[in-house]
């Protein structure tokens, strides 16, 4: 059970201001941008891949350290943990679901199921860790945050699976 010290007042226009900044702006900044740099981002993709993933890892490892700073590990007990990471397996295995069936139902063939899939599950801490930061307490966010940690950490995993398999089938698919 999570409890707060006090009533957070939360300034609407200030959060939404906050959070246009911090992802939407830099969003439409690089696509504007993209007529005048984008020779420059193809040569370099290695560069640029890293340098996100890099942003990525430090966000993470950033709410990850608050987290542990501010107590996680005696606010929350194991069980809630295994809790989470159920309901977290729940939600993708839903989710997965009905991208796949959904597509299949649509007609969409089977490179957009593939994109439908893997895009459909994405739920990024790059974007809900920045949210968290501008619309919660400091002392709450690492409690907040878990839940989309672990379902980050099982929807990779279980995509990595699943586009193994994907790729066995379309290996197979070929050799026909």
């Amino acid at each position: 059970m999570m409890e707060t010290q006090g009533a957070h007042d939360l300034d609407t226009f200030g959060a939404i201001k906050s959070i246009l900044l911090q992802l939407m702006l830099p969003f439409v900044v690089g696509h504007l941008s993209r007529p005048l740099i984008g020779k420059w981002v193809d040569r370099n993709k290695k560069i640029i891949n890293k340098t996100d993933r890099t942003s990525i890892l430090l966000v993470v490892y950033v709410a990850f350290s608050e987290a542990v700073a501010e107590g996680i590990w005696q606010k929350i007990d194991a069980m809630s943990i295994l809790q989470i990471a159920v309901v977290s397996c729940v939600l993708l295995a839903i989710v997965l679901v009905i991208n796949v069936y959904g597509s299949r139902w649509l007609g969409f063939s089977k490179e957009d199921e593939i994109t439908i899939v893997f895009c459909g599950s994405k739920k990024s801490l790059a974007n809900g860790v920045p949210m968290a930061n501008v619309m919660f307490p400091p002392a709450v966010v690492g409690v907040l945050v878990l839940p989309l940690m672990l379902f980050h950490q099982i929807q990779l995993m279980v995509c990595a699976v699943m586009a193994a398999r994907y790729a066995r089938r379309s290996k197979a698919h070929k050799q026909e």
